[in-house]
C-alpha cells in the first residue's frame, strides 16, 4: 500500500513545511488536486504551484486533474513535475487519445471514476492506463465524508484488473482516514488519498503509523 497526502488540506501558508513534514511521517507519494471551477465548482491548483511542490520534495506528484480541458492543460502540468496524471474520460473527445499522449510525454496515466460513474463506462480503457483512481466522495471539495457504497465497485474493479491480468493499481481517494483505511484495502485499493485524515491531525507520523497499521490488520 502507497499513501498520498493530498495537499489540497495543507496549510498553504507553510507549504513546503508540510511537504518535509509528511515526507518524513512516511508518506509515498503526494496527491495534488487540481480544479477549474468548471467541471467541478471549486478553483485550486495550477501548473506554477506544482512547478515549486516538485521542487520541494522528491516524492513521486500524483496529479488528479478535475478540469474541463486536460488535452490542454495535461501537457503543462508534467512540464511541472507530475509523474502521474489522472483525467475524468467524460471531459475528452478522445480519452484513448488524451492517456496516449500522457504516456508519451512521461508520465503515468489514470482515469478518475466518480462514485456515481458505472464501472463498465470507464473499463474500455483499462488496458490504456497505469491506474484507475475510485473517487470514495464527489470532487470538488476537500473534507467531505466517505462514500461507504464505492467500496463494492472498488472490489468490482479489483476483480476486472485481476481477471485480465493487467498491470494497473487501483487508488482511493475522498474520506479515508485511519478508522475506515482497512475496509478499503481490504477491497482491493493499492494507493491510498488522505488530505484532512493527515493533515487535520496534531501527528503526521503517528497518523500514517495508525492507517498503515489499520491496513495490515486485513
Amino acid at each position: 500500500m502507497k499513501l498520498a497526502p493530498s495537499i489540497l488540506s495543507a496549510d498553504f501558508s507553510r507549504l513546503r513545511d508540510e511537504i518535509q513534514a509528511v515526507e518524513e511521517a512516511g508518506a509515498d507519494w503526494l496527491h495534488v488536486d487540481v480544479m477549474d471551477g468548471h467541471y467541478v465548482p471549486n478553483i485550486t491548483i495550477g501548473p506554477v504551484v506544482v512547478e515549486w511542490v516538485r521542487k520541494a520534495t522528491r516524492l513521486p506528484l500524483d496529479v488528479h486533474l478535475m478540469i474541463t480541458d486536460p488535452d490542454k492543460y495535461a501537457p503543462e502540468f508534467i512540464k511541472a513535475g507530475a509523474d502521474w496524471v489522472s483525467i475524468h474520460p467524460e471531459t475528452c473527445k478522445d480519452p484513448k487519445a488524451s492517456l496516449k499522449k500522457i504516456r508519451q510525454l512521461g508520465a503515468k496515466c489514470s482515469v478518475a471514476v466518480n462514485p456515481d460513474v458505472p464501472l463498465e463506462n470507464v473499463e474500455p480503457y483499462f488496458s490504456e492506463i497505469d491506474m484507475v483512481l475510485m473517487m470514495t466522495v464527489f470532487p470538488g471539495f476537500g473534507g467531505q465524508a466517505f462514500i461507504e457504497d464505492v467500496i463494492p465497485k472498488i472490489k468490482s474493479t479489483r476483480r476486472v484488473i485481476d481477471q485480465r491480468k493487467l498491470a494497473v493499481l487501483i487508488e482511493a481517494d475522498g474520506g479515508i482516514k485511519a478508522e475506515n483505511i482497512g475496509r478499503v484495502v481490504e477491497a482491493g485499493a493499492e494507493v491510498i488519498v488522505s488530505g484532512s485524515g493527515i493533515f487535520k491531525t496534531p501527528d503526521y507520523a503517528e497518523t500514517i503509523r495508525k492507517m498503515r497499521k489499520a491496513a495490515e490488520k486485513i
